[in-house]
């Protein structure tokens, strides 16, 4: 059972005082609902383009872009326009990182928006390999390094424009809101495949893939615009008043922080082992190993990605009542307990069932994943604050998620059963929890 510790911020007897932040100064409650709902709109626009991809990769991309290929070597290309993106993170987090803590949050946040959007309209505009050959798989992974290069400024931006206007005892909640933009982008780009699925393969093939890409563009307008009427948090007004933001926030960072950038990237490990078991390798393993309907699948990675949205902020909210640090250890360590037992469940064939193995790794996933944001951002001083959590979390995606796809695949294709999988996820969540452990809060 938790209790209450250290990381978790005191209680309060009598009429709560107005919320406070570390920079002397609060944003009151509609405006800091209005802040959230920023943050919230657009990760969810940003993770709508990228999982648009990620669910393409999985259901077409191979025959359209790499069509020379047999079926499982084609899905391991296509799954690597996903390690493609990861590997644009790092220098989008130095680049954004960098500016994010020299001129501010908010500009580096719509400049972030702004890019990504346009990465994913141009892939639904892309010809295929049948019209312009290898040409066409080539300008698909440049775009995809865009998208990654995008996304690598966006999430650390988007957890401090949060955490550094919420008051002290709603770090954890509004920390999480980030993480639910994942599962509502998720979500939408889910829908919209389940929505396509209905159409015949041919003109799937033909144009019904390109819908989620193109779409993306209502969603940027609207993100940015909403974007746009935030204000700069009360933290970084405050460094930059007193004259102590860093002039070279890279260098600093890696001088003052490099043992919280490798322990926080470290942590990422059994989320990224946990999360591409559930919404990306899942379509492939479902459908072509055991035998589930597409459309089933892609139903069980919604209804997943639904309940993350309610499980995400309950995981922040138990942040604040026991501590970031303790909270995210629970998670990693289900990580690793419920693997066996989910894919067990799965490898039946029975649609119930494995619902049931899904449930039981996103309960694990959200426990992790919505505690992240506070506990990375407690790690690191503001004046290093964004280069420090983006390059912490560029480097963890690269080492815990830019090629578990397709370690999956080989895994399964070596070992030809789904224990080996389980085993993987068992020791990333296990590195999860010990680097966690010594993670301090500054």
């Amino acid at each position: 059972m938790f209790t209450p510790n250290s990381d978790a911020p005191p209680e309060i007897s009598g009429p709560e005082p107005a919320p406070v932040n570390e920079g002397g100064r609060h944003a009151p409650e509609p405006s800091m609902r209005t802040i959230a709902f920023s943050s919230l709109m657009g990760t969810t626009v940003e993770w709508f383009d990228f999982f648009a991809y990620s669910t393409a990769a999985a259901l077409i991309i191979n025959s359209l872009f790499f069509p020379d290929y047999d079926p499982i070597v084609g899905t391991i290309l296509a799954f690597g326009g996903i390690a493609v993106g990861y590997f644009g993170r790092p220098l989008g987090s130095i680049v954004f990182g960098h500016f994010g803590d020299r001129i501010g949050r908010k500009t580096m946040l719509v400049l972030s928006l702004m890019l990504m959007g346009g990465a994913t309209f141009a892939i639904g505009l892309l010809p295929t390999y049948s019209q312009i050959g290898v040409a066409a798989p080539l300008l698909l992974m440049s775009l995809r390094f865009v998208q990654g290069f995008a996304l690598g400024g966006e999430w650390g931006g988007a957890v401090l424009i949060v955490v550094e206007h919420a008051p002290a005892r709603r770090r954890g909640l509004y920390g999480s809101v980030p993480q639910i933009g994942l599962a509502l982008g998720l979500t939408l780009a889910t829908l919209i495949y389940l929505g396509l699925d209905q159409l015949p393969d041919a003109e799937f093939a033909s144009w019904g893939w390109r819908v989620p890409f193109l779409a993306s563009a209502a969603l940027v307008i609207v993100g940015l615009l909403i974007r746009m009427r935030i204000s700069e948090t009360p933290e970084f007004q405050a460094l930059q008043a007193e004259g102590r933001s860093s002039r070279m926030p890279i260098v600093d960072a890696l001088r003052t922080h490099w043992r919280e950038i490798i322990l926080a990237a470290l942590s990422f490990a059994g989320i990224g082992a946990v999360f591409y078991m559930l919404f990306t390798f899942s379509l492939t393993y479902g459908t072509e190993y055991i035998g589930f309907d597409r459309g089933l699948m892609l139903m069980m990675a919604t209804v997943c990605s639904l309940l993350s949205i309610v499980g995400l902020p309950i995981a922040g909210r138990l942040a604040d009542a026991y501590g970031a640090r303790k909270v995210f250890g629970v998670g990693s360590a289900a990580i690793a307990g419920t693997a066996l037992p989910s894919f067990w469940l799965i490898d039946i064939g029975n649609a119930g069932l494995a619902f049931l193995g899904y449930l039981l790794a996103t309960i694990a996933f959200c426990a992790a994943y919505g505690t992240l944001g506070v506990l990375y951002a407690d790690a690191f001083d503001a004046r290093v604050r964004y280069t420090g959590i983006s390059l912490a979390l560029g480097l963890g995606t690269i080492l815990g998620s830019a090629f578990v796809p397709i370690i999956y695949l080989e895994l399964l294709s070596t070992f030809g059963g789904s224990w080996a999988i389980s085993v993987y996820m068992i020791v990333a969540g296990a590195i999860s929890l010990a680097a966690s452990a010594l993670l301090r809060r500054r």
